[in-house]
């Protein structure tokens, strides 16, 4: 059987010497005995000529996990515009007497995903290669970046107080009906809203000191209250969260002394409260009087959107252009800023349903030369049950997308193999291929109880390379169902799909 499958494994002039090595390297690896349950999806080809290098199983559907966020990062930008900045107001019907406004103060929420939170003095957007987002319970990798999470609106803040206003007597209200509310079909944050501060997280940055645990909230706030028992102790780093209500929560577990930082975070259900209330705080440091709390319950219900439309802006927080965004969500595959994307196309067109969107997403699949008989979506991280594709149809999408303006910020966002990103440990720093292959990584895997370990439902990399021979290759890489011995994590996958990369650079002709 063993030799029946690698015999799928079809190369293009197979006389050659060098094609029969890329096979028979190629095989080596993916018909190791740890792959006995799980299979295989490839497709290597030219990027001028189309021709193909590499194939198996190039028209099977497979699940590809966050290779998905290729489709609906490429849709937004095309839709959207790559330059496309969002525009978040702050409005309001009130007259301004001597400095007081008397009525409501309005946030109307345009979907901007980052709102300032990742700004850099040069107008791009920070990362950090292991994502606060997936800061879970024994992350050690996860990362803040040096930038603050409330950029976007202490800039509306000190905007109202430049308008010489200093005092609102009247509710803050955030206006979050853009489009409707969804969910996020990977892990991370979970409620997608056209309103979002911190990526809707709480982070707790812990850090181990002589005189205990420094602990750091970001976005600090007075509405989150932190139990915090972490204790300098041991060998290994174990901190956990528990949430005890919607903004309290315990810290519990111990840090190694002299270990670096570990980040944890708390997940936002309600991030219009979230957003009003750091607004509220942003507008109380900014010297302006306000008859609300930040800690108050809900706020009151809003106007209809007709009336809020046609009310005075009196400040607009203007956004870094989209491609910084595209380019975030693909080097650390962020899957809260992905489900975002189809809800944002269809806001475009005045359509508010996460349906409309992948309609949208559809349409220009099919004007770009797409079969979508060969694609399935429910979402736009990755993660959702339905989520389909195969190797062939992605090496499509990416070949056709090469023609297009804005294909260099959709591969200027790609991770680099070996150097950041999700791709920044596939490869050691002495491999060949360091820094020639761009990729989209996708990681997705479910807990087997029965036998206590995890099934890799699916690791994925698709992307461009330049091989040791100057030649531009278009490339598609799954691997489905593969279960993973305990204590074996995804890395393993992620370091095999590393090592085909390398001999497929190395041997391709």
């Amino acid at each position: 059987m063993r030799k029946l499958i690698a015999t799928m494994l079809f190369v293009t002039g197979a006389g050659t010497a060098d094609a029969q090595s890329l096979r028979e390297r190629v095989a080596a690896i993916t018909d190791r005995p740890e792959y006995k349950h799980g299979r295989w999806g490839i497709l290597v080809v030219d990027a001028r000529s189309g021709a193909v290098i590499l194939e198996r199983n190039p028209d099977q559907m497979f699940v590809p996990a966050s290779t998905t966020k290729l489709y609906s990062c490429s849709a937004a930008l095309s839709e959207l515009g790559a330059d496309h900045r969002f525009r978040t107001r702050l409005v309001s019907d009130g007259m301004i007497v001597d400095g007081t406004l008397f009525g409501d103060l309005i946030l109307l929420a345009s979907g901007d995903p980052t709102m300032g939170g990742r700004n850099l003095a040069d107008g791009t957007l920070a990362f950090a290669n292991g994502d606060h987002t997936y800061a879970e319970a024994n992350s050690t990798t996860a990362a803040v970046t040096p930038t603050d999470p409330l950029g976007g609106l202490k800039d509306l803040a000190d905007q109202i107080k430049a308008r010489g206003i200093r005092e609102i007597r009247g509710d803050i209200l955030i206006d979050d009906r853009l489009f409707e509310h969804a969910t996020s079909s990977g892990s991370g944050p979970g409620r997608v809203t056209p309103i979002t501060i911190n990526d809707n997280v709480v982070d707790f940055v812990l850090t181990p000191s002589p005189e205990g645990i420094k602990l750091e909230v970001r976005p600090e706030s007075r509405l989150i209250r932190v139990d915090n028992r972490v204790t300098v102790e041991g060998k290994t780093p174990h901190v956990t969260v528990e949430q005890e209500g919607p903004w309290s929560v315990s810290l519990r577990g111990n840090l190694p002394a002299g270990s670096k930082p570990v980040v944890r975070i708390m997940p936002v259900n309600e991030p219009s409260h979230f957003a009003r209330s750091l607004m509220i705080e942003c507008l109380q440091r900014s010297g302006i009087k306000l008859s609300v709390s930040p800690l108050g319950s809900r706020q009151t219900s809003l106007p209809d959107p007709e009336t809020v439309g046609q009310m005075r802006t009196l400040a607009e927080y203007v956004s870094s252009p989209l491609h910084e965004v595209t380019k975030v969500t693909l080097k650390v595959s962020h899957n809260l800023y992905a489900s975002t994307m189809p809800l944002l196309i269809a806001a475009k067109h005045k359509e508010r349903t996460l349906t409309a969107g992948l309609a949208r997403q559809k349409q220009f699949l099919q004007k770009l030369g797409i079969d979508t008989n060969g694609v399935s979506f429910a979402g736009g991280a990755g993660g959702a049950n339905a989520d389909s594709t195969s190797p062939r149809t992605t090496v499509t999408l990416l070949s056709k997308l090469r023609a297009r303006p804005d294909y260099p910020q959709l591969e200027g966002g790609l991770p680099i193999l070996g150097v950041d990103g999700t791709l920044a440990e596939a490869v050691a720093q002495s491999s060949p291929a360091r820094g020639r292959v761009r990729g989209k990584t996708g990681t997705l895997f479910w807990a087997d109880i029965l036998n206590s370990r995890f099934l890799l439902r699916s690791k994925a990399l698709a992307g461009t390379m330049i091989n040791s021979r100057g030649r531009e290759l278009v490339f598609c890489l799954f691997v489905n169902d593969v279960p993973l011995p305990p204590g074996v994590t995804t890395s393993r996958e992620g370091r095999v799909l590393g090592e085909i990369c390398e001999v497929i650079f190395l041997h391709s002709d």
